[in-house]
Protein backbone atom coordinates (compact mmCIF):
# COMPACT_ATOMS: atom_id res chain seq x y z
CA UNK A 1 0.00 0.00 0.00
CA UNK A 2 1.37 3.55 -0.85
CA UNK A 3 0.98 6.12 2.20
CA UNK A 4 1.41 9.57 1.12
CA UNK A 5 3.07 11.53 3.73
CA UNK A 6 3.63 14.84 4.29
CA UNK A 7 5.66 16.83 2.12
CA UNK A 8 8.73 19.74 2.73
CA UNK A 9 6.46 21.94 1.33
CA UNK A 10 3.79 21.43 3.61
CA UNK A 11 5.42 21.30 6.68
CA UNK A 12 6.96 24.69 5.55
CA UNK A 13 3.62 26.16 5.18
CA UNK A 14 2.58 24.55 8.57
CA UNK A 15 5.30 26.56 10.01
CA UNK A 16 4.91 29.49 8.37
CA UNK A 17 0.89 29.37 10.02
CA UNK A 18 2.02 28.11 13.79
CA UNK A 19 4.67 31.11 13.65
CA UNK A 20 2.02 34.26 12.12
CA UNK A 21 -1.08 32.54 14.77
CA UNK A 22 1.85 32.95 17.66
CA UNK A 23 2.95 36.71 16.37
CA UNK A 24 -0.77 37.55 16.20
CA UNK A 25 -1.67 36.06 19.67
CA UNK A 26 1.31 37.77 21.12
CA UNK A 27 0.27 41.40 19.23
CA UNK A 28 -3.14 40.58 20.84
CA UNK A 29 -1.40 40.03 24.40
CA UNK A 30 1.41 42.10 24.64
CA UNK A 31 1.13 45.76 25.73
CA UNK A 32 3.84 47.15 22.91
CA UNK A 33 0.57 46.19 20.15
CA UNK A 34 -2.49 48.21 22.71
CA UNK A 35 -5.25 49.17 20.62
CA UNK A 36 -6.43 52.17 22.80
CA UNK A 37 -6.87 55.30 20.88
CA UNK A 38 -5.35 58.43 22.56
CA UNK A 39 -7.68 60.71 24.68
CA UNK A 40 -7.65 64.17 23.70
CA UNK A 41 -8.73 65.94 26.79
CA UNK A 42 -10.91 69.59 25.62
CA UNK A 43 -14.20 70.24 25.34
CA UNK A 44 -16.21 69.90 22.14
CA UNK A 45 -16.36 74.15 22.70
CA UNK A 46 -14.00 76.15 24.16
CA UNK A 47 -14.14 79.68 24.83
CA UNK A 48 -10.96 81.95 24.37
CA UNK A 49 -9.56 85.35 25.43
CA UNK A 50 -6.35 85.21 23.57
CA UNK A 51 -5.09 86.18 26.15
CA UNK A 52 -4.85 82.71 28.31
CA UNK A 53 -3.32 79.76 26.37
CA UNK A 54 -5.35 76.97 25.21
CA UNK A 55 -4.83 74.06 27.63
CA UNK A 56 -5.12 70.15 25.85
CA UNK A 57 -4.66 67.44 27.64
CA UNK A 58 -3.28 64.57 26.02
CA UNK A 59 -3.35 60.70 27.51
CA UNK A 60 -2.10 57.38 26.17
CA UNK A 61 -1.42 53.73 27.92
CA UNK A 62 1.67 53.60 25.26
CA UNK A 63 2.30 57.23 25.05
CA UNK A 64 1.89 60.00 22.70
CA UNK A 65 4.51 60.39 19.81
CA UNK A 66 3.24 63.09 17.66
CA UNK A 67 0.64 65.91 17.93
CA UNK A 68 -1.12 68.36 15.02
CA UNK A 69 -3.52 71.04 15.86
CA UNK A 70 -4.61 73.64 13.09
CA UNK A 71 -7.68 75.95 12.79
CA UNK A 72 -10.16 76.80 9.65
CA UNK A 73 -12.16 79.84 9.35
CA UNK A 74 -13.96 78.12 6.66
CA UNK A 75 -11.65 78.94 4.12
CA UNK A 76 -8.33 78.53 5.09
CA UNK A 77 -6.03 76.10 7.47
CA UNK A 78 -3.52 77.30 9.89
CA UNK A 79 -1.68 75.08 11.34
CA UNK A 80 -0.56 75.80 14.88
CA UNK A 81 1.21 72.60 15.79
CA UNK A 82 3.14 69.92 14.01
CA UNK A 83 5.27 68.42 16.71
CA UNK A 84 6.81 65.09 16.99
CA UNK A 85 7.53 64.38 20.89
CA UNK A 86 10.81 63.09 21.34
CA UNK A 87 10.44 61.48 24.67
CA UNK A 88 6.97 60.51 24.51
CA UNK A 89 4.98 60.44 27.41
CA UNK A 90 1.37 58.84 29.28
CA UNK A 91 0.20 61.79 29.64
CA UNK A 92 1.23 65.50 27.46
CA UNK A 93 -0.06 69.14 28.20
CA UNK A 94 -0.15 71.43 25.46
CA UNK A 95 -1.07 75.15 25.85
CA UNK A 96 -1.49 76.89 22.61
CA UNK A 97 -1.16 80.55 22.45
CA UNK A 98 -3.54 82.72 19.37
CA UNK A 99 -1.42 83.02 16.48
CA UNK A 100 -0.71 87.05 15.88
CA UNK A 101 -1.54 86.61 11.66
CA UNK A 102 -4.53 88.28 9.75
CA UNK A 103 -6.11 85.01 9.69
CA UNK A 104 -8.35 85.90 12.55
CA UNK A 105 -9.27 88.76 11.75
CA UNK A 106 -12.88 89.11 10.94
CA UNK A 107 -14.01 85.81 12.60
CA UNK A 108 -15.65 84.92 15.69
CA UNK A 109 -15.88 81.20 15.54
CA UNK A 110 -13.19 78.47 14.40
CA UNK A 111 -12.92 74.99 13.96
CA UNK A 112 -10.15 73.39 15.68
CA UNK A 113 -8.74 70.35 14.42
CA UNK A 114 -6.39 67.87 16.69
CA UNK A 115 -4.95 65.03 16.10
CA UNK A 116 -2.48 62.94 18.59
CA UNK A 117 -0.82 59.13 17.66
CA UNK A 118 1.03 57.35 20.39
CA UNK A 119 3.50 54.50 20.35
CA UNK A 120 1.65 51.02 20.09
CA UNK A 121 2.81 49.00 16.95
CA UNK A 122 -0.93 48.56 16.44
CA UNK A 123 -1.91 49.43 12.89
CA UNK A 124 1.38 47.35 11.00
CA UNK A 125 3.40 49.88 13.45
CA UNK A 126 2.29 53.20 12.81
CA UNK A 127 -0.08 53.22 15.94
CA UNK A 128 -3.45 54.63 16.98
CA UNK A 129 -4.70 57.60 16.04
CA UNK A 130 -7.34 60.01 17.55
CA UNK A 131 -8.83 63.04 15.95
CA UNK A 132 -11.42 65.98 17.67
CA UNK A 133 -12.95 68.87 15.60
CA UNK A 134 -13.50 71.61 18.16
CA UNK A 135 -15.88 74.72 18.11
CA UNK A 136 -13.69 77.71 19.37
CA UNK A 137 -15.32 80.60 20.36
CA UNK A 138 -13.23 84.23 20.04
CA UNK A 139 -14.07 86.58 23.34
CA UNK A 140 -12.17 89.17 24.05
CA UNK A 141 -14.86 91.67 26.23
CA UNK A 142 -14.91 91.82 29.79
CA UNK A 143 -18.36 91.48 31.26
CA UNK A 144 -19.96 94.50 32.54
CA UNK A 145 -20.67 94.86 36.22
CA UNK A 146 -21.95 97.79 38.64
CA UNK A 147 -23.07 97.75 42.33
CA UNK A 148 -26.20 98.65 42.69
CA UNK A 149 -26.74 98.66 46.45
CA UNK A 150 -24.79 97.60 49.22
CA UNK A 151 -25.46 97.71 53.42
CA UNK A 152 -23.89 100.98 54.37
CA UNK A 153 -21.32 99.19 57.00
CA UNK A 154 -20.07 95.22 58.04
CA UNK A 155 -19.07 94.31 61.52
CA UNK A 156 -16.24 91.79 62.71
CA UNK A 157 -18.61 88.49 63.63
CA UNK A 158 -21.61 90.61 61.54
CA UNK A 159 -23.64 90.18 58.13
CA UNK A 160 -23.73 92.90 55.05
CA UNK A 161 -25.67 91.89 51.84
CA UNK A 162 -24.88 93.83 47.94
CA UNK A 163 -26.68 93.94 45.03
CA UNK A 164 -25.12 94.27 41.81
CA UNK A 165 -25.92 94.21 37.60
CA UNK A 166 -23.62 91.48 35.63
CA UNK A 167 -24.08 91.04 32.06
CA UNK A 168 -22.25 88.89 29.39
CA UNK A 169 -23.44 86.91 26.07
CA UNK A 170 -21.44 84.33 27.46
CA UNK A 171 -21.64 84.52 31.87
CA UNK A 172 -20.05 81.95 33.51
CA UNK A 173 -20.22 83.25 37.35
CA UNK A 174 -20.90 85.80 39.98
CA UNK A 175 -19.73 85.74 43.37
CA UNK A 176 -18.42 87.92 46.29
CA UNK A 177 -14.82 86.98 46.67
CA UNK A 178 -13.08 88.37 50.01
CA UNK A 179 -9.82 88.54 51.37
CA UNK A 180 -9.66 85.70 53.70
CA UNK A 181 -10.04 83.31 50.46
CA UNK A 182 -14.02 82.73 51.12
CA UNK A 183 -16.52 83.04 48.17
CA UNK A 184 -19.80 83.85 48.55
CA UNK A 185 -22.42 82.91 46.28
CA UNK A 186 -24.53 85.57 44.33
CA UNK A 187 -28.02 84.50 43.50
CA UNK A 188 -30.16 86.52 41.10
CA UNK A 189 -32.16 89.00 42.16
CA UNK A 190 -35.50 90.26 40.58
CA UNK A 191 -34.84 90.33 37.06
CA UNK A 192 -32.57 89.59 34.76
CA UNK A 193 -29.00 90.57 35.06
CA UNK A 194 -29.25 91.28 38.47
CA UNK A 195 -27.83 89.79 41.46
CA UNK A 196 -27.47 89.39 45.61
CA UNK A 197 -25.82 88.06 48.10
CA UNK A 198 -24.94 87.95 52.00
CA UNK A 199 -21.71 87.98 53.20
CA UNK A 200 -20.08 87.06 56.68
CA UNK A 201 -16.95 88.26 58.43
CA UNK A 202 -16.23 85.67 60.51
CA UNK A 203 -14.51 86.97 63.91
CA UNK A 204 -11.38 84.62 64.01
CA UNK A 205 -10.22 87.14 60.78
CA UNK A 206 -8.78 90.42 61.72
CA UNK A 207 -9.32 92.23 58.50
CA UNK A 208 -12.19 92.49 56.00
CA UNK A 209 -12.64 93.58 52.20
CA UNK A 210 -14.84 91.72 49.59
CA UNK A 211 -14.98 92.40 45.45
CA UNK A 212 -17.19 91.26 43.39
CA UNK A 213 -16.36 88.92 40.25
CA UNK A 214 -18.24 88.33 37.06
CA UNK A 215 -16.60 86.04 35.03
CA UNK A 216 -17.16 84.78 31.32
CA UNK A 217 -16.27 81.59 29.77
CA UNK A 218 -13.52 82.89 28.07
CA UNK A 219 -11.74 83.79 31.48
CA UNK A 220 -12.65 87.49 30.70
CA UNK A 221 -13.35 89.12 34.37
CA UNK A 222 -14.54 92.09 36.07
CA UNK A 223 -14.54 93.21 39.82
CA UNK A 224 -15.82 95.72 41.60
CA UNK A 225 -15.18 96.72 45.17
CA UNK A 226 -17.84 96.54 47.99
CA UNK A 227 -17.08 99.72 49.85
CA UNK A 228 -18.45 98.95 53.41
CA UNK A 229 -17.58 100.91 56.59
CA UNK A 230 -16.01 98.34 58.20
CA UNK A 231 -16.89 97.91 62.37
CA UNK A 232 -14.27 96.01 64.77
CA UNK A 233 -15.81 94.59 67.67
CA UNK A 234 -14.35 93.45 70.55
CA UNK A 235 -15.24 89.87 71.68
CA UNK A 236 -15.30 88.28 75.20
CA UNK A 237 -12.05 86.22 76.01
CA UNK A 238 -12.69 83.63 79.14
CA UNK A 239 -10.41 81.62 81.13
CA UNK A 240 -11.98 77.97 82.19
CA UNK A 241 -10.65 76.05 85.19
CA UNK A 242 -11.23 72.53 84.08
CA UNK A 243 -12.56 70.12 87.17
CA UNK A 244 -12.23 66.02 87.32
CA UNK A 245 -16.17 65.59 87.90
CA UNK A 246 -16.49 67.61 83.95
CA UNK A 247 -13.35 65.56 82.76
CA UNK A 248 -14.72 62.26 83.81
CA UNK A 249 -18.35 63.35 83.06
CA UNK A 250 -19.43 64.60 80.02
CA UNK A 251 -15.60 63.87 78.07
CA UNK A 252 -15.68 60.51 78.82
CA UNK A 253 -19.40 59.95 77.46
CA UNK A 254 -18.56 61.63 74.17
CA UNK A 255 -15.16 60.32 73.81
CA UNK A 256 -16.32 56.53 74.09
CA UNK A 257 -19.56 57.52 72.02
CA UNK A 258 -17.32 59.38 68.89
CA UNK A 259 -13.14 58.18 69.34
CA UNK A 260 -12.12 55.54 67.61
CA UNK A 261 -10.04 53.73 70.75
CA UNK A 262 -10.89 55.93 73.61
CA UNK A 263 -9.12 53.68 75.98
CA UNK A 264 -5.91 54.90 74.55
CA UNK A 265 -6.33 58.24 75.21
CA UNK A 266 -5.51 60.22 78.51
CA UNK A 267 -7.74 62.43 80.45
CA UNK A 268 -6.44 65.23 78.30
CA UNK A 269 -6.36 63.79 75.60
CA UNK A 270 -9.93 63.30 75.82
CA UNK A 271 -10.53 66.51 76.42
CA UNK A 272 -8.83 67.57 73.05
CA UNK A 273 -10.44 65.36 71.21
CA UNK A 274 -13.93 66.34 72.14
CA UNK A 275 -13.13 70.21 72.23
CA UNK A 276 -10.82 70.09 69.31
CA UNK A 277 -11.06 67.27 66.95
CA UNK A 278 -15.29 66.02 67.60
CA UNK A 279 -16.00 70.00 67.46
CA UNK A 280 -14.22 71.06 63.64
CA UNK A 281 -15.58 67.47 62.70
CA UNK A 282 -19.37 68.36 64.03
CA UNK A 283 -18.79 72.34 62.32
CA UNK A 284 -17.40 70.85 59.43
CA UNK A 285 -20.79 69.15 58.89
CA UNK A 286 -22.90 72.00 59.48
CA UNK A 287 -20.39 74.27 57.35
CA UNK A 288 -21.02 71.75 54.28
CA UNK A 289 -25.00 71.75 54.74
CA UNK A 290 -25.42 75.48 54.81
CA UNK A 291 -22.56 76.83 52.14
CA UNK A 292 -25.00 76.40 49.09
CA UNK A 293 -28.06 78.54 48.80
CA UNK A 294 -28.90 77.71 45.34
CA UNK A 295 -29.90 78.94 42.03
CA UNK A 296 -33.22 79.92 42.62
CA UNK A 297 -34.52 83.94 41.45
CA UNK A 298 -34.68 85.85 44.82
CA UNK A 299 -37.64 88.03 44.14
CA UNK A 300 -38.36 89.12 48.02
CA UNK A 301 -36.85 88.20 51.15
CA UNK A 302 -38.39 88.86 54.14
CA UNK A 303 -37.55 87.63 57.60
CA UNK A 304 -38.58 88.59 61.14
CA UNK A 305 -36.47 88.57 63.62
CA UNK A 306 -35.53 85.59 65.88
CA UNK A 307 -37.02 84.52 68.77
CA UNK A 308 -35.88 81.16 69.41
CA UNK A 309 -37.11 80.42 73.22
CA UNK A 310 -40.10 82.04 74.70
CA UNK A 311 -38.65 84.02 78.17
CA UNK A 312 -34.94 82.44 77.65
CA UNK A 313 -32.73 84.37 79.55
CA UNK A 314 -28.40 84.12 77.77
CA UNK A 315 -26.27 82.88 80.09
CA UNK A 316 -23.49 82.51 77.14
CA UNK A 317 -22.40 84.93 74.27
CA UNK A 318 -21.26 84.31 71.05
CA UNK A 319 -17.84 84.73 69.86
CA UNK A 320 -16.57 83.99 73.42
CA UNK A 321 -13.07 82.57 72.93
CA UNK A 322 -12.48 80.15 75.61
CA UNK A 323 -9.19 78.96 77.00
CA UNK A 324 -8.88 75.73 78.91
CA UNK A 325 -7.02 75.44 81.74
CA UNK A 326 -6.16 72.50 84.37
CA UNK A 327 -3.76 72.61 87.11
CA UNK A 328 -3.28 76.13 85.99
CA UNK A 329 -1.98 75.07 82.76
CA UNK A 330 -3.92 75.62 79.45
CA UNK A 331 -4.91 72.38 77.80
CA UNK A 332 -7.16 73.71 75.52
CA UNK A 333 -9.23 76.38 73.31
CA UNK A 334 -12.14 76.90 71.41
CA UNK A 335 -14.88 79.36 70.12
CA UNK A 336 -18.59 79.65 71.32
CA UNK A 337 -20.37 80.54 68.07
CA UNK A 338 -23.57 80.93 68.84
CA UNK A 339 -25.92 81.98 72.04
CA UNK A 340 -27.15 80.17 74.90
CA UNK A 341 -30.66 80.95 76.18
CA UNK A 342 -31.75 79.08 79.23
CA UNK A 343 -35.65 78.14 80.59
CA UNK A 344 -37.20 76.09 81.77
CA UNK A 345 -36.28 72.09 81.27
CA UNK A 346 -37.53 70.60 77.77
CA UNK A 347 -38.85 74.10 76.76
CA UNK A 348 -40.22 74.45 73.63
CA UNK A 349 -37.56 75.61 70.71
CA UNK A 350 -40.15 77.87 68.05
CA UNK A 351 -38.95 78.53 64.27
CA UNK A 352 -39.10 82.46 64.24
CA UNK A 353 -39.00 82.01 59.85
CA UNK A 354 -40.33 79.54 57.37
CA UNK A 355 -37.85 77.20 56.02
CA UNK A 356 -36.41 73.72 55.28
CA UNK A 357 -34.76 71.22 57.71
CA UNK A 358 -31.47 70.46 56.82
CA UNK A 359 -30.25 68.77 59.53
CA UNK A 360 -32.27 67.48 62.27
CA UNK A 361 -29.87 64.12 64.08
CA UNK A 362 -27.09 64.03 66.97
CA UNK A 363 -24.22 65.94 66.49
CA UNK A 364 -21.29 65.28 68.18
CA UNK A 365 -20.95 68.47 70.76
CA UNK A 366 -24.56 70.46 69.49
CA UNK A 367 -26.05 67.01 70.43
CA UNK A 368 -29.27 66.45 69.24
CA UNK A 369 -28.75 69.36 66.48
CA UNK A 370 -31.51 71.13 63.98
CA UNK A 371 -30.43 73.61 61.18
CA UNK A 372 -33.08 75.50 58.58
CA UNK A 373 -32.47 76.94 56.03
CA UNK A 374 -34.62 80.08 55.36
CA UNK A 375 -33.36 81.08 51.90
CA UNK A 376 -30.60 83.27 50.18
CA UNK A 377 -28.05 81.69 51.86
CA UNK A 378 -29.50 82.39 55.52
CA UNK A 379 -29.35 79.16 58.33
CA UNK A 380 -30.54 79.08 61.99
CA UNK A 381 -29.47 76.68 64.32
CA UNK A 382 -30.26 74.73 67.68
CA UNK A 383 -28.05 72.69 69.61
CA UNK A 384 -28.79 70.47 72.68
CA UNK A 385 -32.30 69.52 71.92
CA UNK A 386 -34.05 66.71 74.14
CA UNK A 387 -36.31 66.33 71.65
CA UNK A 388 -37.17 67.66 67.88
CA UNK A 389 -40.62 67.64 66.15
CA UNK A 390 -39.08 68.09 62.79
CA UNK A 391 -37.09 65.64 60.22
CA UNK A 392 -34.66 66.30 57.61
CA UNK A 393 -36.34 67.53 54.48
CA UNK A 394 -39.15 69.20 56.47
CA UNK A 395 -40.54 72.32 55.66
CA UNK A 396 -41.50 74.55 58.78
CA UNK A 397 -43.87 77.75 58.63
CA UNK A 398 -42.58 80.71 61.51
CA UNK A 399 -44.32 79.68 64.80
CA UNK A 400 -44.02 76.19 64.72
CA UNK A 401 -42.16 74.09 67.20
CA UNK A 402 -39.36 72.31 65.90
CA UNK A 403 -38.05 70.43 68.96
CA UNK A 404 -37.55 71.38 72.80
CA UNK A 405 -34.40 71.81 75.02
CA UNK A 406 -32.01 69.51 76.33
CA UNK A 407 -28.43 68.85 77.86
CA UNK A 408 -27.65 66.49 75.17
CA UNK A 409 -23.96 66.93 73.24
CA UNK A 410 -21.60 69.56 75.21
CA UNK A 411 -24.02 70.95 77.63
CA UNK A 412 -23.58 71.17 81.63
CA UNK A 413 -27.51 72.57 82.47
CA UNK A 414 -30.54 72.11 79.87
CA UNK A 415 -30.25 75.21 77.46
CA UNK A 416 -30.68 76.21 74.16
CA UNK A 417 -27.17 76.71 71.79
CA UNK A 418 -28.61 79.07 69.16
CA UNK A 419 -26.66 79.61 66.00
CA UNK A 420 -27.02 81.65 62.46
CA UNK A 421 -24.83 81.17 59.87
CA UNK A 422 -24.65 83.11 56.46
CA UNK A 423 -23.19 80.46 53.67
CA UNK A 424 -21.27 78.34 56.25
CA UNK A 425 -20.00 81.18 58.18
CA UNK A 426 -21.59 81.74 61.77
CA UNK A 427 -22.48 84.89 62.85
CA UNK A 428 -23.87 87.00 65.27
CA UNK A 429 -27.37 86.20 65.91
CA UNK A 430 -28.52 89.62 67.75
CA UNK A 431 -28.39 91.03 64.61
CA UNK A 432 -30.72 88.71 63.22
CA UNK A 433 -32.68 89.27 66.25
CA UNK A 434 -32.46 92.77 66.06
CA UNK A 435 -35.54 94.29 63.96
CA UNK A 436 -34.46 97.51 63.29
CA UNK A 437 -30.91 96.25 62.34
CA UNK A 438 -32.18 93.81 59.72
CA UNK A 439 -34.66 96.46 58.11
CA UNK A 440 -31.58 99.27 57.93
CA UNK A 441 -29.04 96.50 56.83
CA UNK A 442 -31.15 93.97 55.10
CA UNK A 443 -34.35 94.14 53.52
CA UNK A 444 -34.10 98.14 52.84
CA UNK A 445 -30.85 97.58 50.92
CA UNK A 446 -32.95 95.05 49.00
CA UNK A 447 -35.81 97.25 48.47
CA UNK A 448 -33.83 99.93 47.29
CA UNK A 449 -32.34 97.72 44.25
CA UNK A 450 -35.47 97.29 43.57
CA UNK A 451 -36.76 100.50 42.97
CA UNK A 452 -33.60 101.75 40.82
CA UNK A 453 -34.06 98.37 38.50
CA UNK A 454 -37.48 99.53 38.10
CA UNK A 455 -36.43 102.60 36.66
CA UNK A 456 -34.35 101.60 34.09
Amino acid sequence: MYRRGIGGFGIVVLLLILILAGGFGYALMSKDFERNEPIIGVADKVYWNLRTPMNIKFKDDSGIKFVRISMNDGKNDLNLLNQIIQNPSTELDVNLTFPKTGFFAQKDTYEMNIEAVDTSKWSFFTGNKASKKVEVVLDTSKPDLYVLSQSYSISKGGSAVVVFRATDNQLKEVYVQTNFGKKFKAVPFYKEGFYAALVAWPVQVENFSAEVIARDFAGNESKSHVRYFYENVKYKTSTIALNDRFLDGKIVDLTDQYAKDPSALSRLEKMRFVNETLRNSNEEKITALTTNPGDEMLTGFSVTPFYPLRNGKKVADFADHRYYTYNNEQVSESWHMGIDFASVAAAPIIASNAGRVVLASENGIYGLNIVIDHGFGLYSLYGHCSSTRVKEGDMVAAGDQIGTTGTSGLALGDHLHFGILVQGEEVRPQQWMDKKWIKDNITSVLDAAKSMIDKN
